[in-house]
């Protein structure tokens, strides 16, 4: 399997090529890289090499690369070879697929099925065993995404998953204990107004319905493309938790497993604190040093994604009646300030990354509206990525803007950020500030356009998949317990003490943080 992957990856070949070429048990296949019209195989230093004839079909045509057909049929019992059609192009290197069929220890000659000049003579791996091990791969692919409350009831144990993650309330290791006490503080002082905002949007976040639908979505694109593959969801802080979505992958008997946040940029808040539960649980479990690997951390810049958000801006900023007056407003999620600053964080680079990108797409289109980028979803005492979302709108009316149009620049899914803070609030912040003029850029959802660039990432990915090596000197099971029931202990002790404290009390109440 180790040749075959390199000469796949020698080739540059995308993953549903490969896996199209690996779906046959009798037939295998060599990725073989011509420099010019004339390539020699040869296994002189393999005393067991056995010989193979060769078939090959090739066209050359322009400078990207595509795959436009790749046909194969099993052999028929005859002594020929059932022919493998592949078209491929290049600008300068000619690129080829074989197939071959074993045949008696005979020496080999030049065949005129060669469709260039080629020496053939033996090949030194038993392809039987190749063919038969890549056939047997099971692919997977595993989308990551924050989840929500789906009932009012799911708002409190929703929040409370949410501020017990060390990814999103940040405390010194010294006081780790605090975690989850803290987290059971904040998340019953902002349950109620969390429910007013979800109950404003029909009793509960959308966001597992939509990813349900996206990974449906994929996975159709994906059986387009000839790779058939079980798509799973993984939400971070409701169901489908992440572990439940780890428990349906081993028991499918997945081999090949591709990680695919849906966030388009990557955050320590978002996809790393994904990443690093799905990290965690490899290293423990011995099942995934089987298993190969390929995370997509962010895909903020692929074409299709940049194309697919010029489209739904382009079609919205036509319904105004000035479409050249309109301010084109990028609201996306923040994160505090000390993540960038202090943890390397690269969202906010990302994200201005991003913007250019989505602007020059625009701009190409003779689209040439301003355009501002600002941060929504800020809580806490502590500072976050500025401008801040509801503050430039202040600012935008000031300065005479009548025409905005809102585009939710960091999700690609309708939730509680944009169909209650967008939609709701900052519309009317908009609309008392003097704009008049109000309209808002749906998220992407199953846009056919954003689904297929989705699913070519995924195809993209499968060749770097590789196996993740099991931690070593894990810590004691009954000393990690121990640990644990300590944290809980003297961090229920403080709980409680905060809980008895009006003046404790008082001081969260007017806290931000908690509102």
């Amino acid at each position: 399997m180790e040749a075959t992957n390199t000469a796949f990856d020698h080739m540059k070949l995308s993953g549903v090529d490969q896996q199209r070429l690996r779906k046959y048990p009798a037939l295998g296949a060599l990725a073989v890289r011509l420099r010019c019209c004339r390539a020699t195989l040869r296994s002189a230093s393999c005393k067991n090499a056995r010989p193979w004839k060769l078939s090959i079909a090739f066209t050359c045509n322009s400078r990207h690369w595509s795959y436009p057909c790749l046909e194969s049929r099993r052999f028929d019992g005859s002594s020929n070879i059932a022919p493998l059609t592949y078209h491929a192009t290049s600008d300068r290197n000619l690129d080829a697929i074989v197939s071959y069929k074993q045949v008696p220890a005979i020496k080999m000659r030049s065949t005129t099925e060669v469709n260039y000049s080629m020496e053939a003579c033996t090949f030194s791996e038993n392809i039987h065993t190749i063919s038969t091990n890549t056939s047997e791969e099971k692919i997977g692919v595993l989308l990551l995404n924050l989840g929500g409350p789906e009932t009012l009831d799911d708002v409190k144990p929703f929040l409370f998953n949410l501020f017990a993650d060390p990814d999103i309330i940040r405390l010194p290791r010294l006081f780790c204990f605090l975690q989850k006490p803290l987290a059971f503080l904040i998340s019953s002082f902002r349950a109620p107004k969390s429910k007013e905002a979800y109950a404003s949007i029909g009793g509960g976040s959308p966001l597992r319905k939509i990813t349900d639908e996206q990974a449906d979505a994929i996975k159709t694109a994906l059986e387009d493309r000839g790779l058939s593959a079980n798509v799973y969801v993984a939400m971070r802080y409701w169901h489908p938790f992440t572990e439940e979505a780890i428990s349906q992958i081993k028991r499918d008997g997945i081999t090949k497993l591709v990680i695919l946040p849906l966030y388009p940029q990557f955050s320590i808040s978002t996809s790393g604190s994904s990443i690093r539960v799905l990290q965690s649980i490899f290293r423990e479990d011995s099942y995934f040093t089987r298993v190969a690997i390929s995370i997509i951390e962010s895909w903020y810049q692929r074409e299709g994604y940049i194309r697919s958000m010029a489209d739904l801006i382009e079609k919205e900023i036509s319904k105004f009646s000035k479409p050249e007056e309109v301010m084109i407003f990028f609201s996306a999620h923040g994160v505090p300030l000390s993540y960038v600053e202090n943890s390397g964080d690269p969202y906010r680079d990302q994200m201005e990354e991003c913007i250019s990108l989505i602007t020059d797409e625009l701009k190409s289109r003779k689209i040439m509206n301003n355009h501002t980028l600002a941060y929504q979803s800020r809580v806490g005492p502590v500072q976050w990525l500025k401008p801040y979302t509801d503050e430039v709108i202040v600012e935008l009316g000031q300065k005479g803007v009548t025409s905005l149009l809102a585009v939710p620049v960091s999700f690609v899914s309708e939730h509680i950020e944009t169909l209650e803070e967008i939609d709701i609030e900052y519309k009317h912040l908009a609309l008392e500030s003097g704009i008049t003029n109000w309209g808002r850029v749906p998220a992407l959802g199953c846009t056919t356009s954003f689904i297929s660039d989705l699913a070519d990432a995924v195809v993209d990915a499968i060749p770097s998949a590789s196996a993740i090596p099991n931690a070593t000197n894990k810590p004691d099971q009954a000393h990690k317990d121990t640990l644990q029931y300590m944290n809980l202990f003297f961090g229920s002790i403080l709980a409680f003490f905060f809980l008895l404290s009006p003046r404790l009390i008082s001081m969260f109440r007017n806290n931000p943080f908690l509102q």
